[in-house]
């Protein structure tokens, strides 16, 4: 059994909540409740779940603060959490970064069935939770544009700066990285969602299946089709489309 904590000052959510896991998750336990950072804290220390359901606002405060005072408290927390919010774009571009997993309100059975599996994949490596440093630090910076990536793969979560990132790859519904001095890894996420959250760091969609950080951008060639030439000296196609923003880009620069 998977030992769960749900802390949400919700009644009505956490009663939701409950039907649902019992639902979809039964092998998930709720071992206990809580509805404020204090007794969020104490049901932390006490239970020691291994994943915790947590609303971002509470009454005295915010998920986050209890996060942040149990590490202060009692060291790193070591259970898995899983964010309920309301839609705060903040919030989520930050969880994004972080690998961790939220569920809007309401939430949608077909979501939590999704965090639900990652939740046993994730259990069963040897993470460290320093993705949820990577959060707090980014949560109380509020930086418009976050320095740091955590990478969720097979065998646990790492962290990678993101202006190491040369250039990403599609592999149908995965995404592969390919970042200096390292070994390429390979995500269960899509290269459109990668897009989105890196657009603004500096990285450009060339072709379908390419996703390159510009900085590492060497040389454009137009024969052949043309193609990139990045700092991996690998060579990588242009779609026709892109061929004209690429080269506006390459004059910006």
């Amino acid at each position: 059994m998977i030992n769960a904590l749900l802390i949400d000052d919700d009644n009505n959510l956490r009663e939701g909540m409950k039907a649902l896991l019992a639902m979809y998750a039964p092998d998930i336990r709720i071992v206990g409740e809580a509805d404020s950072v204090k007794s969020g804290i104490a049901a932390i220390e006490q239970h020691r779940p291994d994943v915790i359901f947590l609303d971002i606002q509470l009454g005295d405060g915010t998920g986050f603060d209890i996060l942040e005072q149990f590490q202060q408290k009692a060291g790193s927390l070591t259970s898995h959490v899983v964010f309920i919010t309301a839609h705060e774009e903040y919030a989520l571009k930050a969880f994004r970064f972080s690998a961790l997993d939220y569920l809007l309100k309401p939430v949608d059975p077909d979501d939590l069935s999704k965090v639900i599996d990652k939740i046993k994949k994730v259990l069963n490596t040897n993470d460290n939770y320093a993705h949820i440093d990577l959060l707090l630090e980014n949560i109380r910076k509020k930086v418009d544009k976050f320095k740091r990536i955590a990478l969720s793969t097979s065998d646990g979560i790492h962290l990678f700066e993101v202006s190491d990132i040369i250039r990403l790859e599609s592999q149908d519904n995965y995404t592969k990285f390919y970042i200096k001095d390292n070994k390429p890894v390979l995500i269960a996420k899509t290269l459109k969602e990668y897009e989105d959250m890196l657009s603004e760091h500096g990285f450009e969609r060339i072709h379908q299946s390419h996703l390159i950080n510009l900085s590492y951008l060497k040389s454009y060639i137009k024969k052949d089709g043309g193609y990139a030439v990045m700092g991996d000296n690998s060579h990588l196609p242009i779609s026709q489309r892109k061929k004209e923003r690429l080269q506006e880009l390459l004059k910006s620069l």
